[in-house]
């Protein structure tokens, strides 16, 4: 019976000893996240990256917080969002907007813009004639990159990134622009 008892006790000793080891074994790392939106372009400011710990993924080539010194002043290469985790990838030469791609920014009057229009948002641009032109309205598929405050006048300006044909098209059209919210995948 004493030999039952202190094999049983040992058992038990090593599954305590064995769940502290392996509780304390911690396979994440501590890597750089944005900690603010960063536009491309902007150097990296160390108050625009957090530490976040992660478990990686070998696919995935985050930099590591060790490394913090050597990415502060580097150049984003495109916008970076708040939360996202910051590769090497998006630190360099702007690549933003992409070859045969143009952002710009459009005057938006009350009411021609669904509510809580956001950054990532597919939106179809017309720009409607004030005089009732039987024309076909010019239009495009853009994404919405920025949305300011509507100004004292009800004017919100948007900046839109869309195709470069059609960003001169819509740039030279008069009358009122409207944004239809899309489908992203349409």
């Amino acid at each position: 019976m004493p030999r039952l008892l202190s094999g049983a006790l040992l058992v038990v000793l090593g599954a305590v000893a064995f769940g502290v080891i392996g509780l304390r074994a911690d396979p994440g790392i501590d890597v750089l996240a944005v900690a603010r939106p960063v536009i491309a372009g902007a150097q990296l400011g160390d108050a625009d990256l957090r530490v976040v710990h992660i478990v990686p993924d070998e696919d995935l080539r985050v930099v590591r917080a060790s490394e913090r010194s050597t990415i502060v002043g580097r150049t984003a290469a495109v916008p970076l969002a708040a939360g996202a985790l910051l590769t090497t990838d998006q630190l360099g030469t702007v690549t933003d907007p992409p070859p045969g791609q143009s952002v710009i920014a459009v005057g938006v009057k009350t009411g021609r813009a669904p509510s809580g229009l956001a950054p990532g948002a597919s939106v179809l641009v017309v720009v409607v004639p004030q005089s009732g032109a039987a024309d076909t309205p010019p239009q495009a598929r853009a994404v919405v990159r920025a949305v300011d405050l509507t100004d004292s006048s009800g004017i919100t300006v948007v900046s839109l990134q869309m195709s470069a044909e059609s960003a001169v098209r819509i740039a030279a059209a008069t009358g009122d622009v409207a944004l239809i919210l899309q489908n992203p995948g349409r």
